[in-house]
């Protein structure tokens, strides 16, 4: 987990964790070297919807003593439950995503001329495109989410070195665009 003015989020975990079971992730060695590298923590993670939304758009938290402050506990298990769910799902979406759309944002990604909030504007811009080609079965929400995940699981098999870069940009537009519905499917 990343650490977001004392406060760690469930977008992170549910990123990471749906990255490490996801079949076909060629990229596990470097995913893991996010966690040495302070962007994953194990353990339970902290959520609340009254913590204000910062202008780069993530949550700020409070510490107590020194020590994180865990809200409502949203334990690891159950995060780990919800990403093998949400990448089986992801599996099935996989195949229909095509590999020009994955390139392209490839490429916006190792654009350095572009700004993080421009480049999560080319995610957003692609999730949207595809969840539009989504059978209405599925909420609007859970299928943005799944495509926001396999899309960061395709770049990065495509381009490993980037996976810092997709990894915060992928966290940043989830929690934007989709925060609270995270934390309705960790309240259910």
């Amino acid at each position: 987990m990343e650490q977001i003015s004392g406060s760690v989020q469930p977008e992170h975990a549910l990123l990471y964790t749906f990255l490490e079971v996801s079949s076909d992730c060629r990229f596990r060695d470097q995913l893991h070297s996010l966690q040495s590298q302070g962007f994953v923590l194990k353990g339970s993670y902290y959520y609340d919807d009254e913590v204000e939304l910062q202008t780069d758009g993530n949550r700020s938290g409070h510490m107590q003593n020194g020590e994180l402050v865990f809200g409502p506990e949203v334990n690891e298990e159950t995060i780990r439950i919800i990403a093998a769910q949400l990448a089986q799902i992801g599996d099935q979406f996989d195949r229909e995503i095509k590999a020009r759309v994955v390139n392209d944002l490839v490429q916006h990604f190792l654009n350095e001329n572009l700004s993080g909030e421009e480049i999560t504007q080319r995610m957003s811009e692609a999730v949207e495109g595809l969840a539009r080609a989504i059978p209405s079965g599925m909420e609007q929400e859970k299928a943005m989410l799944v495509l926001a995940m396999v899309l960061t699981k395709k770049i990065v098999n495509t381009m490993p070195s980037l996976l810092q870069r997709v990894f915060s940009t992928t966290v940043n537009y989830i929690s934007q665009q989709l925060h609270n519905y995270i934390i309705r499917m960790l309240r259910e």
